[in-house]
This record gives C-alpha cells, sequence and structure tokens, in this order.
C-alpha cells in the first residue's frame, strides 16, 4: 500500500468510529429535550467537523479535535465551506461546545480539555466573526487577512 492508500483507510476506519461517537451524541442531545431540528443541526455541525475537517490533512480522532478549533473556526472552515458567515461560526461553536461537554461525560476528554476549548472560544470568537466578515468583503485583499 502506498502512503495515500494507507491514509484512505485509516479515514474509513476513523469514520466508522466516528458513526458510533454521533450515534451516542444524537442520543445525548435527545436526553437533554433539544428539538429535533436543533439536534439534526449540531448533529450536521459536528459531523461535517469530524468526518471532514479532522480528516482533511490526518485521520485524527474525534476526542483530538478539542484542540482545533481556532484553526477550524478561524481559517479552514472560513476557507473551505461555501456556508461560512457570522451566524454559522456560531451556530458551530454552540455545536462544539455540545459535543466536546458529551466526549467530556463519556470519558473521552477530560475536565481541563474542556474548559480549555471554551476558554479558547470565548478569546477568539471575536476574531473569527471579524475574519470571516473580512473574507466575504470583496474589497479585502485575502492576503490581509492571514
Amino acid at each position: 500500500m502506498d502512503e495515500y492508500e494507507i491514509y484512505e483507510a485509516d479515514c474509513k476506519k476513523r469514520k466508522k468510529e466516528n458513526r458510533k461517537t454521533l450515534a451516542g451524541f444524537r442520543q445525548y442531545l435527545a436526553s437533554k429535550k433539544i428539538s429535533k431540528k436543533t439536534i439534526d443541526k449540531h448533529f450536521s455541525n459536528i459531523e461535517f467537523y469530524i468526518n471532514d475537517f479532522l480528516l482533511y490533512e490526518e485521520p485524527l480522532k474525534a476526542k483530538e479535535g478539542v484542540r482545533s478549533l481556532d484553526y477550524f473556526l478561524g481559517y479552514w472552515f472560513i476557507r473551505k465551506a461555501m456556508w461560512a458567515s457570522v451566524t454559522s461560526i456560531k451556530e458551530n461553536i454552540s455545536s462544539l461546545k455540545h459535543f466536546y461537554t458529551y466526549m467530556y461525560t463519556i470519558g473521552e476528554i477530560d475536565l481541563e480539555e474542556l474548559n480549555e476549548m471554551k476558554e479558547e472560544i470565548k478569546e477568539s470568537k471575536d476574531e473569527w466573526f471579524e475574519t470571516v466578515k473580512k473574507y466575504d468583503d470583496p474589497d479585502t485583499n485575502l492576503e490581509d487577512i492571514w
């Protein structure tokens, strides 16, 4: 097997693991008495995060993504998701908070990681919002953003 075939096989393995994680996440959200529409939105956001972003460069486990939010919301999502906007970033923040709280409850991450993630969101979200606004502004030179 060449390097790319190994990567593809690892991604396939991760996606299989992720299906189980996502099923548990959906049940967790349902237990919180969240509407089906909101559950579907969180599920979709997290499925994109763990099956697209976390597998994009190397097949990372869902729990490893707790430390990748700044890169995801401040750069990758803005450039790769055509629907990126302040609203969609806010929705992803909410979904990621729910997801990693779930990951904490099942013992996949520890409290320190969860709290660090929440702090990163608090400290960086305004910058992410400004970045997506600049990215969507046709008068902005993209080299001035990153």
